[in-house]
């Protein structure tokens, strides 16, 4: 079992807390969506995403061809606490808001299973 350090060095990385505060408000997501939401590289995101996924954080499927992304289920309430808590706090910030934003905005957003037209 990870210990509260191990948890808080893998969220200090920017990219990192955006894609679970993300993933944490809008539940499963597929790299596209997070891709063109952090306005970043896809290789850039896969590679936190994979990170997150190493530390228990998230848990992946395979829908086709495409990778969908969630906060694992089985996560320690303490976390899912600091998620929420973390949530209300960034609600203001200006590139949580563009994120947010960005993602409602994207056109051709996966529905159904099918993604990255």
């Amino acid at each position: 079992m990870l210990q509260p350090v191990d948890y808080f060095k893998c969220l200090s990385d920017e990219t990192r807390l955006r894609c679970i505060l993300i993933l944490h408000v809008e539940g499963e997501l597929c790299v596209c969506e997070l891709t063109h939401a952090l306005d970043l590289s896809q290789p850039k995101i896969s590679r936190h995403l994979a990170q997150l996924r190493q530390y228990g954080l998230l848990t992946d499927s395979r829908k086709g061809q495409w990778v969908y992304y969630k906060i694992h289920p089985e996560l320690v309430p303490w976390v899912i606490d600091f998620l929420d808590e973390t949530i209300k706090a960034v609600e203001q910030c200006v590139i949580y808001q563009q994120d947010i934003l960005r993602l409602k905005n994207m056109v051709d957003r996966p529905v159904g299973g099918s993604c990255c037209k």
